[in-house]
């Protein structure tokens, strides 16, 4: 027999059933629905299950039947006596509630039970993140109860997360180099040997990653994790690759806030070649304000030493505040706050910078999820930076991004879905040559429901 839910979790599942309506349909009621509903309440699930199953095939439109459908399947699955008939039922499940939440993502009950499924399924990254949003549609009191429940479950069973992604990358400006090929030094003009001059391509985007928690107490993990991107262009000068691993203690502090420190490794190569490496640490402060706003704390210091270019190792510290806003069940919008400094051997490359980012995504009818984000950065540098000042005052840089993204819950191959990004970045400097302008597109694909 497989491992069930605890006795607390289960009772939230009951509960949830009973406090939150079932979503209407505009078409008449089916004798086979009300059967079905009639053995569901009466608790033979594996029953309406096989009324349901054809039903569903000859009315693929009818939001009931794939609800009715869903619902049966969790309950089902719950009195499975292998892990295999398990995962199909909620699989079932799963898919029949996507299926109504691509043209209808602000039916919050559909949302709770798919919620359920995955919670069930344990992959409570999904989970969680549904619940979040039935939390954010106003439920209530009772079922934000049970809720919270089902989270702190998700919170206390953690141990294992992992992400895997890729995209194809097509970029106008792969170096972000300027477009600029005279340099004026006294007010005469010279023509500069451009190392790296514009060039635009297509590349591909991998990254990857994952973390294990391990108990140390009720309320203290060990975290132990490590994260890796790798960027390819034709050719081999953009290429980019990053490692990183850290390891360090994580308290769960209360119900809605945690703390973490952790001692952090980082390396970067360019082309083949070892590039920088960062040895340090950084902390972070998660924190549920309510139901629907989170914040992110983080700072971080490393001492950063380059294989080559020995004037620019020193160290690098920086500091950000990120908050997310559930607005909606179908809309999100977030927003951070930082302050990065480099203090580098040479006085010329020491800089500060102080960013600010806000967006928003949206789940619109027809399964399309819409998201906008725009981002400014200030930074300023010391020293003298003649020539390419002509007065030989400190560099200082503005930095502007747009993004848009684009995907279809529909369209989508075991959980994963494309998504398009499109982002536009421009940097303007009174440093000579040092300005650009580049347009990078990406074809990701990135998992839903």
């Amino acid at each position: 027999m497989i491992r069930k839910a605890t006795c607390s979790v289960c009772v939230a599942a009951v509960l949830l059933l009973m406090l939150v309506a079932v979503p209407a349909h505009a078409d008449e009621a089916m004798p086979e629905t009300s059967e079905a509903r009639a053995l569901i309440n009466a608790g033979k699930f594996n029953e309406a299950l096989a009324i349901l199953r054809p039903v569903a095939k000859t009315y693929p439109e009818h939001t009931n039947i794939h609800f009715l459908r869903a619902l049966a399947a969790i309950e089902s699955s719950r009195l499975a006596e292998t892990e295999e008939e398990q995962k199909s039922l909620l699989d079932e499940a799963i898919a029949a509630l996507h299926k109504i939440l691509i043209d209808q993502p602000n039916l919050e009950r559909v949302r709770l039970e798919l919620a359920r499924a995955f919670f069930y399924k344990k992959e409570d990254s999904l989970a969680r993140k549904h619940f979040e949003r039935v939390l954010a549609g106003k439920p209530p009191d009772p079922v934000v109860a049970n809720v919270q429940r089902f989270l702190n479950e998700i919170r206390a069973r953690r141990r294992w997360s992992m992400y895997l992604g890729a995209a194809v990358t097509p970029s106008t400006n792969i170096g972000r180099t300027s477009d600029s090929d005279i340099i004026n030094i006294f007010g005469l003009p010279f023509r500069r040997d451009a190392d790296e001059p514009r060039r635009s391509g297509v590349g591909i985007s991998l990254w990857t990653g994952g973390e294990y928690l391990h108990p140390l107490g009720n309320r203290l993990r060990l975290r132990l994790g490590s994260d890796a991107t790798r960027e390819e262009y034709p050719g081999s000068q953009f290429d980019q690759t990053f490692l990183s691993a850290h390891a360090g203690p994580l308290w769960l502090a209360t119900r809605d806030t945690s703390v973490s420190l952790v001692a952090d490794a980082r390396q970067r190569w360019l082309a083949t070649s070892p590039y920088y490496l960062d040895l340090g640490a950084r902390s972070e402060v998660r924190h549920r304000v309510n139901r629907r706003i989170f914040l992110t704390g983080r700072a971080s210091w490393y001492d950063r030493e380059y294989r080559t270019v020995d004037i620019l190792d020193g160290s690098v510290f920086d500091i950000s505040l990120n908050g997310t806003w559930v607005v909606l069940p179908i809309l999100q919008a977030n927003g951070a706050i930082g302050y990065a400094e480099e203090y580098t051997d040479a006085k010329t490359w020491r800089n500060d910078s102080r960013w600010a980012r806000l967006g928003a995504s949206i789940a619109l009818p027809k399964g399309f999820s819409l998201g906008l984000s725009g981002e400014y950065r200030k930074t300023e540098y010391e020293g003298n930076w003649f020539p390419f000042t002509e007065d030989g005052s400190p560099r200082s840089d503005r930095t502007e991004i747009l993004r848009l993204s684009l995907l279809n819950r529909g369209w989508t191959v075991r959980g994963f879905s494309p998504q398009f990004v499109v982002t536009h970045e421009q940097r303007d400097t009174n440093a000579q040559i040092y300005d650009y302008d580049r347009t990078n597109g990406e074809v990701r694909f990135v998992r839903q429901f």
